[in-house]
Order: structure tokens, then C-alpha cells, then sequence
């Protein structure tokens, strides 16, 4: 009995093995290199801002896109660069540091920037809201997905 059993749960445990990729899941671990954008965010973030830490958190698979996009990024920088400056300025900061991946490949970029000071306080990671479809609306999203694939 104990072979049939085995059997039936072998199947369904590897089907949702190989479906849910579990690099999203990994923040403090070095980036898978199947994953070029989340890898290119994580260097270009950690040479412009030298943070004290850093994730970045691939979360396309919340959205509407193909299995396997890198097109929906959250990020969370915590940095001594930051002392002083206005929130705005330090969104500036990763965007200028992320233009090139804003301007082909990433659809949509949510950022939180921290000095260590605000860090230490409040040591979290905001949570990003359920899609809502809005690719859709956006008629670049296809452009974007492919020139991340080439």
C-alpha cells in the first residue's frame, strides 16, 4: 500500500516544485543568473548607493505576464546616502541608478529607501497591493517583456 500511496503524491508534489520558482523567495542570496534583470537591479542598486541593506524582490508572478518575466520589481535600499535627503531625492537616486531597466525591461518598480537609522527603528518591508490588471492599459508591456529576453 505504502508504494501506491507514494505514487499518488510524487506527481503533485513536483508539478508544483517545477511551477512556483522559488528565487522571488530569496532575497538575501545571490540572484539566480537565469534572472539577468533581477541580477542587473541588485548590482547597478549596490555599486551607485553602497547600502547597508538591500532586496530586491522579483514579483511578476503577482501580475498578469508569462511565467519566468522579470517585468515587477519591489525594492527595498537601506543606505547612509540617503542622510538628509528628501524621500523624492531618494527615489531619484534608484531610478537614475535603474534608468536603463526602466526604460526596456521592468514594467513597474516599487521602491522603499531607508537611512540605517530608519531602518534599525522599522526594520520592514512594505507589501505590494493585488494586480489590478494594468498592463493592460499599457501597450508596451509586450516591447518591455521582450527586449528583457534578448
Amino acid at each position: 500500500m505504502l508504494p501506491t500511496v507514494l505514487h499518488c503524491v510524487r506527481p503533485i508534489s513536483t508539478s508544483l516544485a517545477s511551477s512556483r520558482p522559488l528565487a522571488h523567495f530569496r532575497p538575501h542570496m545571490d540572484p539566480d543568473q537565469s534572472r539577468p534583470v533581477e541580477r542587473s537591479i541588485r548590482t547597478k542598486l549596490a555599486d551607485k548607493l553602497k547600502p547597508d541593506h538591500l532586496e530586491v524582490h522579483n514579483e511578476s508572478h503577482m501580475h498578469a505576464v508569462p511565467p519566468g518575466s522579470e517585468s515587477h520589481f519591489r525594492v527595498l535600499v537601506v543606505s547612509s546616502q540617503f542622510e538628509g535627503l528628501p524621500l523624492i531625492q531618494r527615489h531619484r537616486l534608484v531610478n537614475e541608478a535603474l534608468k536603463e531597466e526602466l526604460s526596456s525591461s521592468v514594467h513597474a518598480l516599487a521602491i522603499q529607501v531607508k537611512t540605517p537609522e530608519q531602518w534599525g527603528s522599522d526594520p520592514s518591508l512594505a507589501k505590494s497591493p493585488p494586480c489590478m490588471g494594468g498592463s493592460r492599459g499599457d501597450h508596451t508591456v509586450e516591447e518591455k517583456l521582450k527586449a528583457g529576453r534578448e
